[in-house]
């Protein structure tokens, strides 16, 4: 025997109507506590005729008889103080829902927290962030700047949402994304005797033999230098000078006769101003590919989502 559709079935659920409108709600929760439609409408700060208006509306919304008009007045039905009294129970329920949309919106919003190496920490992560404030307003970011080993670290620990580095591999735990395509140039000052040579070039065992000065160990830069070298059959003097940023490396350089071997974005300006002198050296491939990481099977919250989307636009 068909004992009728069992609770939460959709064939039990009662037909749809309109829903009634946030506002005749209240002139029906006001009618009951001022006792008549122009006691409401005093209250609401609306005219009698539109509040009335609202009640009628609300009547043919829920089919019921919710107002007992006669010549002394109006007061509310046995149905209308019912229907009042869930009524308050909904307006409550919408005021409890403002309150916690506006909570939501005024929270401060969640910090983000990239990690980027030297090179791209200076010369694109700004863009971006620059970008990122124009598209999305004020977002909490921070920046943690280290060479390309320790900001891999940092994405696998999950101590970075997000790492941008320069090396020519990415560890275990990460997946990768190739976002700009690099090149590492040798250059030196221009007081340096190679400044002044047709052509300005150097051999490879010049460069070796050369004053260099190098990126520590665990940069991208140095790591792409070494594979470089070892590509064309050498290898990097041991116990070279070597010095944490690029700006030192660059200062460095312009003021003595060292040579050091940088990013084309990192010198760039240097280049177009005289400050520092580019030196082709033959056989030497020093391009290279910038890319973000993020560890493997994270789930990234929105933001970090919407941060990875703009650097891969800006390509």
């Amino acid at each position: 025997m068909d004992s009728g559709p069992a609770v939460g079935h959709p064939a039990a659920l009662l037909p749809r109507r309109s829903r009634a409108p946030l506002t005749a709600l209240e002139v029906l929760v006001a009618a009951d506590a001022h006792g008549s439609i122009s006691g409401a409408a005093r209250a609401l700060g609306l005219s009698q005729p539109s509040a009335s208006a609202s009640m009628k509306r609300l009547e043919r919304t829920l089919g019921l008889e919710l107002l007992a008009r006669g010549t002394r007045g109006t007061h509310l039905t046995d149905a209308g103080r019912a229907a009042a009294t869930w009524a308050r129970e909904v307006l409550d329920a919408s005021d409890s829902f403002e309150r916690g949309v506006t909570a939501l919106r005024d929270a401060p919003s969640p910090r983000v927290r990239l990690a980027a190496s030297m090179t791209i920490a200076e010369y694109l992560a700004p863009r971006w962030l620059a970008q990122l404030t124009h598209d999305h307003g004020r977002v909490d970011v921070e920046l943690v700047v280290r060479n390309s080993h320790d900001v891999m670290d940092l994405v696998v620990s999950g101590d970075a949402d997000l790492g941008f580095v320069e090396g020519t591999s990415v560890r275990r735990g990460l997946r990768s994304r190739t976002i700009v395509h690099d090149s590492l140039v040798v250059v030196v000052g221009p007081d340096h005797p190679w400044a002044h040579r047709r052509g300005r070039r150097a051999s490879l065992a010049e460069l070796v033999a050369a004053h260099l000065v190098v990126r520590e160990g665990g940069s991208g830069t140095r790591e792409i230098l070494e594979r470089a070298l070892r590509a064309a059959g050498t290898l990097l003097p041991s116990h070279l000078p070597h010095l944490g940023s690029t700006s030192a490396l660059k200062t460095t350089v312009q003021y003595s006769d060292a040579v050091t071997v940088l990013s084309l974005l990192a010198v760039e300006d240097d280049l177009v101003r005289g400050s520092l002198v580019q030196i082709d050296v033959p056989d030497l491939a020093l391009g290279r590919s910038l890319r973000m990481v993020w560890k493997d099977g994270a789930d990234m919250p929105a933001t970090v989502r919407s941060i990875a989307a703009l650097v891969a636009r800006q390509r």
